[in-house]
């Protein structure tokens, strides 16, 4: 199977993590599981953990952690809510929600909704706009009819809500992210750098190395995403609640904004939610659903994700598959190399070699770019390029290789650190001719420097695989 260059984030339940169905996915396409602790515990998470694991080192895991997000409490059946009737929304979590009482987990939420101001509940399912206030309660109006079932989403569009960026919830799940070795922590609700930085807080109390990601789901997260993308790894554009916090015609402006600051910042862009939402009870696409995957690639995004299609859907697999398609198609026909401003986060030489590599590999019709690394970052940097050819990473660690998943167009593989070139070039040819079916006549552009602890490129070569591997040899005998 051909290897497509935009990645694949697909969200795994605890109720179907098996081994051979994480396999299915991953050799379908996906690139990194997504463990969203909003719907499972610890337990289950460390079950999809374990099997993940098992089926290959090369998959990153992600949790998505609650952050401060408002919802109903339980009902023990659901309410039908009727346009123009009043209910009473009132904040105590310890109650369920009744008849025309809607219960909700943030206790001060009657003293910070402005009288006028529209609840949305349901991801926007559900409108009650609020009257005035009685006491602890806020009277509201239902705008429109509908099904109000447990624990469902509340948003409150234009208002900022005092909630604390991290609760005890998150703080358990980064404990078990750290213990355990994930890759990445995807922190939703992110409205400042400083709830960057009180998650950040919480992964060095355990000496972590998460990396995190934040989730832009409101208009504070937009406005701020310049001090944002400053203390992040990288950027999910959650489009489900943005798009009800947020007016909708806006948001693909919005998305197309965010993508090309996470360019400009070298730094892994996914956009999310619902992408091929009709595939969780059918087994094709709809016409609307391919146009914004290819949308999103066109774009240049670093990934696109998958959430219920592949978390509870009938067809999850071909999910996966479908998006792998339609990023092949797209990719095959947008540029083939994005010259764009961006941050020099590796120093002037390594960042002209890393253009001159990936612009070179275009035009002499290379098959791939292998290249060394510590930390990831002149790995990215390359990515940002958004280059045709696959940049295929030697890793010296393997949490660099995993975190490498994220980024567009790159494949990498763990090699221990080498002193040499000729040493370095001979593991790395072993690495991947097998894995990416380079033949002896395959053009190929090195691009390494980081030996005897040096960090950055200083060294640039270009060959057929022959070539470079009778190279070494040659200087091996000598």
């Amino acid at each position: 199977m051909k290897k497509k260059r935009t990645k694949i984030v697909a969200t795994i339940s605890d109720m179907k993590c098996e081994p051979a169905f994480i396999k299915e996915l991953y050799e379908a396409g996906m690139d990194v599981v997504r463990i969203n602790s909003a719907h499972l515990d610890i337990e289950g998470a460390l079950r999809i953990i374990k099997n993940t694991r098992e089926v290959s080192d090369k998959i990153a895991i992600l949790v998505d952690t609650k952050g401060p997000e408002i919802r109903t409490t339980r009902c023990d059946e659901p309410i039908q809510v009727k346009k123009g009737k009043k209910y009473k929304i009132i904040g105590d979590p310890g109650n369920k929600t009744s008849g025309d009482t809607i219960y909700v987990t943030y206790k001060p939420i009657v003293s910070e909704i402005p009288i006028g101001y529209s609840v949305l509940i349901d991801d926007g399912e559900l409108e009650l706009r609020a009257l005035r206030k009685e006491g602890d309660a806020l009277v509201c109006v239902a705008e429109n009819s509908g099904i109000l079932g447990s624990r469902k989403s509340v948003n409150i569009p234009g208002v900022k809500i005092h909630l604390p960026s991290v609760t005890d919830k998150d703080k358990a799940f980064i404990e078990m992210a750290v213990g355990n070795e994930v890759d990445f922590i995807a922190h939703s609700f992110v409205r400042s750098q400083q709830d960057v930085l009180d998650v950040k807080a919480v992964i060095d109390q355990y000496h972590g190395e998460v990396k995190i990601i934040a989730k832009i789901e409101n208009e504070e997260g937009v406005e701020n995403i310049g001090d944002i993308l400053e203390s992040v790894y990288g950027i999910m554009v959650a489009r489900g609640d943005l798009g009800i916090e947020i007016p909708y015609e806006k948001i693909p402006g919005i998305q197309r904004m965010i993508i090309e600051r996470c360019i400009y910042s070298r730094k892994p862009v996914i956009v999310a939610t619902q992408m091929l939402h009709s595939m969780i009870n059918n087994p094709r696409p709809t016409r609307a659903e391919v146009g914004d995957i290819a949308s999103a690639i066109y774009s240049q995004t670093d990934a696109i994700m998958l959430s219920g299609e592949t978390a509870y859907g009938k067809y999850p697999v071909e999910a996966v598959k479908t998006m792998t398609k339609v990023a092949l198609e797209v990719e095959s026909n947008k540029e083939k190399f994005v010259d764009r401003p961006g941050l020099n986060i590796i120093g002037e030489i390594s960042s002209y070699l890393a253009k001159v590599a990936v612009e070179t590999s275009i035009r002499i019709g290379a098959k791939g770019i292998i290249a060394d690394t510590i930390m990831g970052r002149t790995i990215r940097d390359m990515a940002a390029y958004r280059g045709f050819n696959h940049v295929l990473a030697q890793c010296y660690s393997l949490r660099t290789m995993r975190e490498l998943a994220l980024s567009y167009g790159v494949y990498a593989t763990y090699q221990e650190q080498r002193k040499s070139v000729d040493e370095f070039i001979y593991i790395a040819l072993r690495n991947t001719t097998r894995a990416h079916d380079l033949r002896d006549d395959d053009i190929i552009v090195v691009l390494a420097g980081n030996f005897s602890g040096r960090s950055g490129f200083s060294f640039i070569e270009v060959g057929t695989v022959r070539y470079l591997r009778d190279l070494v040899s040659i200087k091996e005998e000598h």
